[in-house]
């Protein structure tokens, strides 16, 4: 059976680094790969365009320049894309705008074997997985299923207020904290809390570790990595592609312009 990277490197309690790409262009994510930078890709589904031959290609490319693949689903049709993905070949699903306990051992439900062992809702379905491996037998598809990395986001207010039982959930196994909804969650701007919103994400990091979750943490910089590091934090998902590049056009690109402006 082929393996999952990022569970292998979550087993092994080996430290991870990750990006995201807002594109299913197979080209960008060899290129991304290519860098070494990176032990998986996350895909951010939730917020890009896509069909499923796209899901497909960029697992693909993620398995030839050996790195994992991460998907990041909407709330309202999770089960089909992240069943999708799954079987695509992504070996990691970030679930999102989950509020309660209940609702995040639900998802757990959808994408857990459809075994006796497991008591999920995944049955066997023919594609290609990891690597493309059609003829394993429906025990080895099932490990499969329960190997993908299942990773949610705590980004509502009643999620916190339920952050306990949710780390307790088994089949939890990554933690990500969203300011931006959390602040919205909380009728608040993010930029007139941030020493609250900071105290809420550091209380998710605590209570993850304490139930053996793996909290991992969205930053930019080599600074931000250290404070989190600080905190037991070894999980990051450095840059994000359409922020990047909003940084180069607000930046040299803008002061190019400046300068071409001067010259009329």
């Amino acid at each position: 059976m082929k393996e999952n990277k990022l569970r292998n490197m979550l087993v092994n309690g080996q430290a991870t680094v990750g990006t995201r790409i807002w594109s299913t262009w197979p080209t960008l994510t060899e290129a991304c790969a290519s860098t070494g930078s990176f032990d998986y890709i996350e895909f951010v589904a939730e917020y890009a365009p896509y069909d499923l031959l796209g899901l497909e290609n960029l697992a693909r490319a993620c398995e030839l320049h050996n790195i994992s693949s991460m998907i990041k689903v909407d709330l309202q049709n999770r089960f089909y894309v992240a069943q999708k993905a799954m079987a695509a070949g992504f070996q990691s699903v970030l679930f999102t705008d989950h509020k309660t306990a209940e609702e995040v051992a639900e998802s757990l439900r959808i994408v857990s074997p459809d075994c006796p062992e497991s008591g999920g809702r995944f049955g066997y379905p023919n594609n290609r997985w990891v690597g493309f491996q059609p003829n394993n037998p429906q025990m080895k598809y099932a490990a499969m299923v329960k190997g993908t990395v299942k990773a949610f986001m705590i980004e509502k207010a009643e999620t916190m207020d339920s952050i306990e039982e949710i780390c307790s959930i088994d089949g939890v196994d990554m933690v990500q904290f969203g300011p931006s909804d959390y602040s919205m969650s909380k009728g608040w701007n993010l930029k007139d809390h941030r020493d609250e919103i900071r105290k809420a994400e550091e209380k998710m990091i605590q209570v993850a570790l304490e139930h053996g979750v793996a909290p991992r943490c969205e930053i930019d910089t080599i600074e931000q990595a250290e404070y989190y590091k600080s905190l037991g934090v070894k999980h990051f998902c450095v840059g994000d592609e359409f922020r990047n590049q909003m940084a180069y056009w607000n930046g040299p690109a803008k002061q190019v312009k400046e300068l071409a402006e001067g010259l009329k």
